[in-house]
């Protein structure tokens, strides 16, 4: 069973892929934080640096596209073939209000026909293998299998389910008998996402669907970025999550003049990472007040000094 790392705006740009493939082996494929290809045929230059290929050595990336459009699909995905890409992979679910009123990402699970017309041109336009990334629906788990026999008949090279609704956004407990359904019913791979948070999630996930082509982690492994070593048996010491970080804020500081930018960035990494420590409380919010370069150091020097990791065993995000 293969690994993906989710995109998430914000964190896992090509700084912080690259940190962590370095650092943490053992993911198959990342996927690109969305990229919205619009009219005016060009990429911003946040989205052109996070998929050239320099800025990606050594590691399998797979560039997502947020579209409601066909002819800006279709542009987009030529001129990431140029780039030397083969697979792009369609958001339908991203649950922002602002996408979805623009029907977009899960928005487009509203609209059953418009989401078949684009995925039937698209397939058959595509110089590129695709892939989808969706929710079950957009209100209710009832409207999946009518998205479900749309799905099925597609040439898709692999579909991303997160079992739940547009509705429910990260709440409550996916609806694993939904995945199922996929599973059984889809002759192309189908790849799980949603709340694996810890080694035990992992593994009895991989027990109980192990026709699961892959495991798409998104806050669980942000939240410890070892986590993929650890479920394959190799524990990352301290010192090694020390020059993750580390290497993230290098990478930061030779990219962006403005360092309060940077420092905002890893201020959401840290979010979620101060879950591997034990009574971290007082270092969370000295990093929530951190503004500067040094004042960001001195909270994570410190924290790395005065704690010790969360035994790998017992550890299972849950963020603060």
């Amino acid at each position: 069973m293969q690994f993906s790392f989710a995109p998430m705006e914000g964190i896992t740009n090509q700084i912080y892929r690259q940190a962590h493939a370095r650092f943490f082996p053992g993911i198959d494929r990342y996927y690109s934080p969305f990229i919205t290809p619009t009219q005016g045929r060009r990429l911003t230059t946040r989205e052109l640096n996070d998929v050239l290929p320099d800025n990606n050595r050594g590691i399998r990336l797979v560039p997502q596209l947020l579209t409601n459009n066909v002819e800006n699909f279709l542009w987009c995905a030529e001129k990431l073939r140029e780039m030397g890409y083969d697979e792009v992979n369609l958001n339908l679910g991203c649950p922002s209000g602002t996408v979805v009123s623009k029907g977009r990402g899960a928005g487009l699970l509203g609209n059953p026909e418009t989401l078949r017309a684009l995925l039937n041109e698209i397939c058959e336009r595509c110089p590129l293998k695709i892939s989808v990334k969706m929710r079950i629906g957009l209100t209710s788990p009832e409207e999946f299998p009518q998205l479900l026999d749309m799905i099925r008949e597609m040439p898709l090279s692999e579909l991303i389910l997160h079992p739940r609704t547009r509705m429910e956004q990260y709440a409550g407990m996916p609806h694993r008998e939904v995945f199922q359904t996929a599973l059984n019913a889809c002759t192309f791979p189908v790849s799980y996402n949603g709340n694996l948070f810890s080694v035990q999630d992992i593994s009895a996930f991989q027990e109980q669907y192990p026709a699961a082509h892959a495991l798409m982690l998104g806050r669980g492994l942000i939240a410890n970025p070892g986590l993929i070593c650890i479920v394959q048996g190799k524990i990352p010491s301290k010192e090694v999550y020390k020059s993750f970080v580390d290497a993230v804020l290098d990478g930061y500081l030779s990219l962006w003049r403005d360092k309060r930018a940077v420092v905002s960035h890893l201020k959401e990494m840290w979010s979620y990472m101060i879950t591997l420590f034990p009574d971290s409380a007082k270092y969370a919010k000295a990093m929530r007040k951190a503004v500067t370069i040094k004042e960001y150091c001195t909270v994570v020097d410190s924290l790395f000094r005065d704690r010790d990791l969360i035994p790998a065993e017992e550890w299972a995000f849950q963020k603060l």
